[in-house]
């Protein structure tokens, strides 16, 4: 159990994917009245998250997979190309069913790179789910610590690097500085600022909203 909550999101056994399942499940649901096959366009994801949602190999689902680094599918369903979140431009308006994103958007170092990449998600899909985590939650998710965005960066620095508190273990120093750097998390206020249009799914984590998804589903 121990294990489970301290491993990446990306484990089928982790706690962070029995949220990312949950999550995934009302994902379904919003696209259920949509005709097959859905062209979704997933902004900074993996291979292995469609496997453990159980849609790799499954063609009424046909991916685009868009990351700075790219991955080889063996799936007929799923193609994997090189691309920067916050400049689609070689997609054309509304090109995708869906464009889907989760926990990336608050890898863009900046608010001005979140403003590029809100504004590519509602120019390119008909509909998008974009999932971010809420900044105010108590427990930072990315170093599971409780209110460690709100620390002065150099004192997470030297947290990250000199102890084990974050996920038991010590950083490495370049990827400590790369994380600290890149991740700007985003309250609910900046999402509807991001995609003013759009309907929020909340998560809920203890009654308090562990994270938010802006999407332009209609309500149900």
């Amino acid at each position: 159990m121990i294990k489970n909550i301290f491993t990446d999101s990306e484990d089928k056994n982790s706690l962070g994917n029995v949220f990312r399942k949950k999550r995934f499940n009302f994902f379904l649901k919003l696209t259920n009245s949509i005709n097959k096959p859905i062209h979704i366009l997933d902004i900074g994801g993996k291979i292995n998250f469609w496997e453990n949602q159980g849609l790799a190999g499954n063609n009424d689902y046909l991916f685009t997979i868009v990351n700075l680094n790219i991955e080889k599918s063996k799936y007929s369903n799923i193609r994997c190309i090189i691309c920067d979140a916050t400049n689609l431009s070689e997609f054309g308006n509304k090109s995708f069913d869906i464009v889907h994103s989760n926990s990336v958007i608050e890898h863009l170092h900046s608010f001005e790179n979140q403003i590029k990449m809100a504004n590519e998600v509602q120019r390119i899909g008909i509909k998008y789910f974009i999932q971010t985590p809420n900044k105010y939650f108590f427990l930072e998710p990315h170093y599971l610590l409780p209110y460690f965005q709100f620390l002065p960066k150099f004192i997470r620095f030297q947290i990250l690097t000199k102890t084990k508190m974050s996920r038991l273990k010590k950083w490495d120093k370049d990827f400590a500085t790369q994380y600290l750097n890149e991740i700007r998390l985003i309250s609910l206020t900046e999402l509807k600022t991001l995609f003013p249009n759009s309907n929020i799914f909340f998560e809920k984590f203890l009654w308090l909203n562990k994270s938010f998804t802006a999407h332009n589903f209609s309500r149900f």
